[in-house]
């Protein structure tokens, strides 16, 4: 979507991009990856607040590297990229400014794995843009504007308080804009049923605090084929919730689904 910084930040294994979305916003980016080129990558979306800084998503990211390549970053106004958070609606172009940008490197096959938030921007490009292999939605919400739990309510008093978006800021380093969504987008489990053909894998925690299962259930039942739902025993919200166990299962969920390939160096 734009010019790159590629340079190693950590490991040799590490490049920082700042890409440049559809409407302007700036993304900060890193991929992860293996010395060997490779054809297949993955991208993890966090949720609200969440950034590809924290140990949680770089835990995961690690963990899913036998498949591919791993692409995190951190949506508009969190942390150090640009804009202001919508809290999922314009979020769509920056995960695109993202799988753009991983087709521009070469990549073929590319799988995204989206937690809470991200998991409702992961499944609304999926429908709208197309062009993934396959979509992992984690503690993902069904519909907009739910506050049927504390948790949901206090979230909604932060992102529609001018304190609360001012505690954001100063405390969670996130800028969330004081601008209501004008027209209102498809809920997730309005628009599930166009991921199809990639597949779909919907999970949630049976003891999450923010969404109750019946969200999980509501995406699954309106997805097409190929679709899987799994809901986990004691598992809370998103990626803080995510334990090496459920790792696995996706690492080998993902590699049935995604080719592994090596491209000539």
């Amino acid at each position: 979507m734009s010019d790159a910084i590629d340079h190693p930040i950590a490991q040799p294994q590490e490049n920082r991009f700042w890409l440049t979305t559809s409407d302007g916003v700036g993304i900060d980016a890193v991929l992860l990856r293996r010395a060997q080129p490779r054809t297949t990558a993955v991208v993890l979306a966090n949720g609200f607040t969440g950034t590809y800084r924290s140990p949680h998503t770089r835990a995961i990211a690690e963990g899913l590297l036998s498949v591919g390549d791993v692409m995190t970053f951190d949506f508009r106004g969190h942390h150090g990229s640009g804009g202001r958070s919508t809290v999922g609606n314009a979020e769509i172009h920056d995960l695109e400014a993202v799988v753009s940008r991983l087709r521009e490197l070469g990549y073929t096959h590319i799988a995204a794995v989206g937690f809470s938030m991200g998991a409702a921007v992961a499944i609304r490009h999926a429908a709208i843009y197309g062009g993934t292999s396959a979509v992992v939605s984690v503690s993902g919400p069904s519909r907009w504007h739910y506050q049927g739990t504390r948790a949901m309510r206090l979230l909604h008093i932060g992102i529609g308080k001018t304190f609360g978006r001012a505690f954001l800021k100063r405390f969670r380093k996130v800028r969330v804009t004081d601008q209501r969504w004008n027209p209102t987008p498809a809920e997730p489990r309005e628009i599930a049923g166009e991921v199809a053909p990639a597949p779909l894998l919907v999970v949630h925690g049976d003891a999450d605090g923010y969404f109750p299962v019946s969200h999980a259930t509501a995406i699954y039942d309106a997805a097409r084929e190929p679709k899987d739902l799994w809901i986990i025993p004691e598992m809370g919200h998103a990626e803080r919730a995510v334990s090496s166990d459920l790792v696995a299962r996706l690492r080998e969920w993902l590699g049935e689904r995604l080719p592994q390939r090596e491209r000539p160096a």
